[in-house]
């Protein structure tokens, strides 16, 4: 049975400012908690209802384990219906080692990205296509949300994710940057060369103008039908698509 001092820290850390004071964040699910746990993230405490110490594997890691009842992690859970484990995992400190480490890859920029489902999604489709990290603007949605993580799918393990003055890293890396607006050359006909910068916009607004002046490579994805926009997790997905065909 859990203590409400625990109840009431987990509980807490749905909360931003708390999951920053104490540098935890939430996961919940055997199989996203399984991927913490073989990965270079670090995981505290994990809470479970009987029978699901076996289905987590065997790990290195010193994990403090709490078995519980069903009633019990719905009082911790951020999910309307709770899945059979939460996992308490320790924020890792990412800092950009070097710029030249942005050479001979394309790495995918979020500039202001608002919304957590779309960003969980977004570093899931990372992941797909291969990609090890994500650089994002100091505005855009916080990567361990609970609601992030429960989009990632487990993919938070494995991508990189930075928050930077994305401006700077432009002008100091020198690397081309493509920008997806609407005035832009179709992503079909676009020359992607070997390295670079691929910039998403906010959800409503797109790229903003500080960025926007950095882009040297404006592309689109072509309309055919009526929509009036396209969902920025799906113009994602597009893009890295038909980068990854191109080459």
């Amino acid at each position: 049975m859990l203590s409400k001092s625990q109840i009431s820290f987990v509980n807490a850390l749905h909360q931003k400012k708390y999951r920053k004071e104490h540098g935890l964040f939430i996961a919940e699910g055997t199989k996203s908690i399984t991927e913490f746990l073989h990965s270079d993230y670090s995981v505290d405490t994990i809470f479970h209802v009987p029978g699901v110490a076996p289905k987590l594997g065997n790990f290195l890691q010193k994990v403090k384990l709490f078995e519980t009842g069903a009633n019990e992690l719905k009082k911790i859970s951020t999910l309307t219906t709770p899945s059979d484990a939460l996992a308490l995992i320790c924020i890792p400190e990412r800092t950009i080692v070097s710029h030249e480490s942005f050479r001979n890859r394309f790495t995918i920029v979020l500039d202001g990205v608002q919304d957590p489902g779309n960003l969980g999604t977004i570093i899931r489709t990372a992941d797909w296509f291969g990609f090890e990290e994500l650089i994002c603007s100091t505005d855009t949605a916080e990567a361990y949300n609970p609601k992030v993580v429960q989009a990632s799918m487990g993919s938070l393990s494995r991508i990189r994710i930075h928050y930077t003055d994305i401006k700077e890293l432009f002008m100091q890396a020198r690397l081309p940057v493509f920008g997806t607006l609407l005035n832009g050359r179709s992503v079909y006909q676009t020359d992607f060369g070997s390295e670079g910068f691929l910039v998403m916009g906010n959800e409503g607004n797109g790229i903003s103008d500080g960025v926007k002046n950095t882009i040297n490579h404006r592309i689109t994805i072509p309309r055919f039908g009526k929509a009036e926009s396209l969902n920025v997790a799906v113009s994602t997905a597009i893009i890295c698509s038909e980068l990854k065909r191109s080459h």
